[in-house]
């Protein structure tokens, strides 16, 4: 999709759609000053279709309205933005998205969207942004495995090209704005293709050499070690996990440095579990568990995503980041229940379920990332379905050992709309995961199982200030939303990006 910008009163545009946003009042919608140019009649009949409809501006609504010739645009999308009054950022996401989508049901193919007036009380630079984000994440598809079965998908065309178009901007602000969200929505892209791939095609080395690609496009500093390295380093756990697969494990490192000095010397290290697919191991999932286990790697991919866009946004934070990939497979040279291994701060963990694989080779990359100079900790798992259990679909779970850090990702989280909860690191439970023969397990049982498992991380946090953020029931959707269809969300990329740039 392709996003322009232009200083055009939108009515006057001739194209397949053009979206209008409509904001909200206790007396019905508010109509944009750009109406104005409408005559009474038209107007008038305009009003009695949205009253007819329903439609009164609530969030991510819609109302398509063919035109029949009586202005340029063959179509108006109208999309509710909520009350002006307590208007979140990501209420301008999701009415974008939920525009863009209607105008591609409605077979649109080029869309202008004007953009919501600075008379309501919005910077146009961020609604500009914030609707190009929005934009861009409905238009996402994953078609790379389409063949000539579903001609009504294959045939369907796209909307291909969005010009937002407002007199509030200059071409300077307006090419900023968009440089930024272009660079978010990659990002996101980039998560959703990893977490969509078929585990055949993307193993661990596989996912090792999308981001060597991914840094090399993006300024970013990579390494990739492979078993011999593992082995060099103490990454006994990773080892471990990917043991019984033929595809080898792999620890990605990727770092950024911002462009001049950073004065304060901090450096945030964020760590993503990327198991490229999961069978449980000998601890082995029921069939229906594992329909959806090529998704078990999107921590890492929303690591990768979040890191590609750093550059283009000017961080001007250091980052470190590691992503721990592996396959949890079963065959003679699989790892078993009973095993111990020992992490590389020389934490000791017996294995009772083979199937939570996931926090064991995060305990090897929150320690590398932490050797490699981080002053804070961020990782990021599909970790544990007891969160799912906990927050429902749909919903982050964060548990962190400071209040500080927990706070700023909260904020960046309530700014982008991805929605997440703190849950507690209850210490009570500390002697569930204690081990027999070892320090700790990696099991706690299914009571609190998310906060077992966030328990044994914290083991590995290494005195720094650390967040976990289980994100097991907001990586995948069900079903489709205003921001993209069913599967992967790339959860987590822009509250990263939030919480590392401000943008």
């Amino acid at each position: 999709m392709e996003l322009r910008y232009g200083a055009e009163h939108a009515l006057d545009i001739a194209i397949d759609a053009l979206i209008l946003p409509i904001a909200r009042s206790a007396d019905g919608p508010i109509w944009p000053a750009v109406m104005s140019v409408l005559t009474p009649s038209l107007f008038a009949e305009l009003i009695k279709l949205a009253k007819d409809a329903h439609f009164g501006g609530k969030i991510a609504t819609t109302l398509t309205v063919p035109t029949l010739g009586l202005l340029p645009a063959k179509r108006l999308i109208l999309t509710g933005i909520g009350e002006t009054e307590n208007l979140k950022p990501n209420a301008l996401v999701r009415a974008a998205g939920a525009a863009v989508r209607a105008a591609w049901d409605a077979g649109a193919t080029d869309v202008a969207c004007a953009l919501p007036s600075a008379e309501w009380g919005i910077v146009p630079s961020e609604a500009l942004k914030l609707f190009a984000i929005g934009a861009t994440l409905a238009g996402y598809r994953f078609d790379d495995y389409r063949g000539f079965a579903a001609p009504e998908v294959t045939t369907r065309r796209n909307v291909d090209t969005v010009q937002f178009v407002s007199t509030e901007l200059s071409n300077e602000q307006a090419k900023t704005a968009l440089r930024r969200a272009n660079a978010i929505g990659r990002g996101v892209g980039i998560a959703r293709d990893l977490a969509n791939e078929p585990a055949s095609t993307l193993t661990p080395e596989a996912f090792a050499q999308r981001a060597q690609t991914i840094a090399a496009e993006n300024g970013l500093e990579i390494e990739i070690l492979d078993l011999d390295a593992l082995a060099g380093i103490g990454a006994a756990a990773t080892l471990s996990v990917g043991s019984g697969s033929v595809n080898g494990p792999r620890l990605i490192r990727l770092s950024y440095e911002p462009e001049g000095n950073q004065a304060d010397g901090r450096v945030v290290g964020l760590v993503g579990k990327a198991i490229t697919f999961d069978t449980g191991g000998y601890s082995i999932k029921p069939y229906e568990g594992m329909l959806t286990m090529k998704v078990d790697m999107a921590g890492g991919a929303a690591v990768l995503g979040a890191m590609s866009a750093l550059r283009e946004l000017d961080c001007a934070v250091a980052v470190e980041a590691t992503i721990c990939a592996a396959e949890n497979m079963i065959s003679g040279t699989a790892f078993r229940p009973g095993d111990v291994l020992k992490g590389m701060n020389g934490v000791t963990m017996e294995v009772l379920s083979t199937d939570a694989e996931g926090r064991l080779v995060l305990a090897d990359g929150l320690v590398d990332t932490a050797r490699r100079g981080a002053t804070e900790l961020i990782d990021l798992a599909t970790l544990t379905g007891a969160a799912v259990v906990a927050l429902g679909d749909g919903t982050t779970a964060l548990f962190a050992n400071d209040d500080g850090l927990a706070d700023r990702l909260l904020v960046s989280a309530a700014e982008t709309g991805e929605r997440m909860w703190r849950l507690p690191l209850i210490d009570e439970l500390e002697p569930r995961i204690e081990g027999e023969v070892a320090d700790i397990k990696n099991t706690g049982g299914r009571a609190g199982g998310a906060i077992t498992a966030a328990l044994f991380l914290r083991h590995f946090s290494e005195g720094l200030p650390w967040a976990h953020l289980d994100i097991a029931g907001s990586a995948r959707q069900e079903e489709a939303t205003s921001l993209g269809p069913k599967g992967a969300t790339g959860v987590g990329v822009r509250t990263l990006l939030h919480y590392l740039t401000g943008v």
